[in-house]
């Protein structure tokens, strides 16, 4: 991406308005199809985490602007020591978090297929299977009791086949 940053600037020489105005269209729509870019956009905690890093760092510049040398104010001023730390740690949030990648959405195909083909497998198993079929219709309604029948009773006599005689 090649920027002339003197014809986006105030005055750019000799470059028109109109001329400008397409170079800062041409540089953003460069810079909106970064994927930093769109972190950015669509990341509320990277915004927030520059905004708190920025308003730090301005505090801190105010407060080394108040008279004292640098290194002493560096030194000495806790509350310009709290500043650049707050600054800094609000930085390093938003780099982490610019380079993380977005996550995106994961795709969960045959999902629904390979569920269909387990189904199908059982109950193919179930219907060609008799030793499973018992065991689940046992699970299903109780086993069943098995019981040898035997008679109190003693088995009727047949009678005598008569002989007929012609």
């Amino acid at each position: 991406m090649e920027l002339d940053l003197q014809a986006l600037g105030r005055g750019g020489g000799k470059m028109g308005s109109k001329d400008r105005l397409e170079q800062a269209s041409r540089a953003a729509k460069a810079a909106s199809g970064s994927r930093y870019v769109q972190h950015l956009i669509d990341d509320e905690q990277v915004r927030s985490s520059l905004l708190s890093a920025f308003e730090a760092a301005r505090g801190a510049y105010e407060r080394l602007g108040n008279g004292k040398p640098a290194t002493t104010a560096l030194f000495e001023d806790r509350k310009l020591q709290e500043e650049l730390k707050r600054a800094a740690e609000s930085l390093r949030d938003a780099s982490s978090s610019l380079r993380e990648a977005p996550a995106k959405p994961v795709k969960r195909r045959g999902r629904g297929r390979g569920i269909l083909l387990l189904a199908l497998g059982a109950i193919l198993a179930v219907a060609l299977n008799e030793g499973l079929r018992a065991k689940v219709l046992d699970l299903m309604f109780g086993a069943e009791e098995e019981f040898d029948y035997s008679s109190t009773t003693a088995p009727a006599t047949p009678e005598p086949a008569v002989a007929t005689g012609s």
